[in-house]
């Protein structure tokens, strides 16, 4: 029996692993996570330096420079853009180095600029990339109602539910009771009604002041303490979460929030339907996408950027849809060789 034949006859691998060479394959992962290592690496200098224009420009430069070597052609569909009037990494920017497959990529260097800036929790440098034309274009309506839960609770939640009702869907799901279910939410304003709906229905709340990517990430992973997210945030940052729930097994719905009558308006003549909740699949319709997120400043999903004897430390988060397969990444970097994204004095 030849060796081909041989290893024919003892591969177990499924057939729904396989990658065509027009599609991303399992490589593409960890050149992301170098992507985001290289973002946090830059933003982590302004950590607490209360420059959050600063912060985000260092790790937009970075980010960039990094993307351009990955091996894809890639166009940013949810980049700094319009939301920031950056210069570089916006919509409709090529990225990578223009061969391999055709990529839509998400990028925030930083999520939570302010996070950053005043050395609170749970900034990260995120990315997401999945195959061309699967990423749901955001660019109608900023803001999304969002609700996000992990596998256990996915099939059972439906955004359309009175708040008291899905909560004890998920603490069902749980097996626990309504009074040790957390949901986080986003403080704000704005979800002032949500927060009295979440409390009398007997649930706990904890806050975040930004970054709801971390957030709805959280909700979705295991051993987090947080069982949902709820409130309105970024449609953005909802794509690119739906990207790591792919992997995950949770769920996000979301349901467009217009700010304005003339939002409204954009939306309507776009073709959305304001009255429809988009599940995790509609968000991003690809089953081979990728998620990367590297910490800045501690938090719940990974830990920040360290400095130890000349050299920096990260932690890396790594998820693939396609295999399901989440990696942890603790990253050991020589100082001397990022000297060019430290801050000056």
């Amino acid at each position: 029996m030849s060796n081909n034949a041989k290893s024919a006859q003892y591969s177990t691998l499924s057939r729904s692993l396989a990658v065509g060479d027009d599609e991303p394959d399992r490589n593409l992962a960890l050149e992301l996570v170098r992507v985001t290592e290289a973002a946090a690496i830059a933003g982590g200098h302004w950590v607490g330096y209360g420059d959050k224009l600063k912060a985000d420009g260092a790790a937009v430069d970075a980010m960039r420079s990094l993307l351009s070597t990955v091996h894809f052609n890639g166009v940013v569909v949810i980049g700094e853009g319009e939301k920031d009037e950056a210069p570089m990494l916006f919509n409709g920017e090529r990225v990578g180095d223009g061969s391999g497959p055709e990529c839509d990529v998400a990028v925030d260097p930083i999520d939570g600029t302010r996070l950053t800036a005043l050395g609170i929790n749970n900034a990260i440098a995120v990315l997401a990339v999945a195959e061309r034309g699967t990423m749901f274009d955001p660019s109608a309506v900023f803001y999304m109602e969002k609700l996000v839960t992990g596998p256990e609770a996915a099939d059972m939640v439906d955004l359309r539910l009175p708040v008291k009702q899905n909560l004890h869907l998920i603490a069902k799901a749980k097996g626990k009771s309504v009074n040790q279910v957390t949901v986080m939410i986003l403080d704000r304003d704005r979800h002032r009604p949500l927060v009295d709906e979440i409390r009398a229905a007997g649930a706990r709340t904890k806050f975040i002041m930004d970054g709801d990517v971390a957030g709805a990430i959280a909700a979705a992973r295991e051993g987090t303490d947080v069982d949902a997210l709820m409130g309105i945030g970024g449609t953005p940052e909802g794509i690119v979460a739906a990207c790591a729930i792919k992997s995950l097994g949770g769920v996000i719905q979301g349901r467009l929030w217009p700010t304005s009558d003339e939002e409204k308006q954009k939306a309507i003549d776009a073709g959305h339907d304001l009255d429809r909740v988009m599940s995790t699949s509609d968000l991003v319709t690809s089953d081979n996408c990728y998620f990367a997120a590297t910490g800045i400043t501690d938090g719940d999903l990974v830990r920040g950027v360290r400095y130890n004897k000349g050299k920096v430390l990260t932690q890396s988060i790594v998820m693939r849809s396609k295999s399901g397969t989440i990696r942890v990444v603790d990253g050991e970097h020589q100082a001397h060789k990022w000297e060019s994204y430290a801050r000056l004095k």
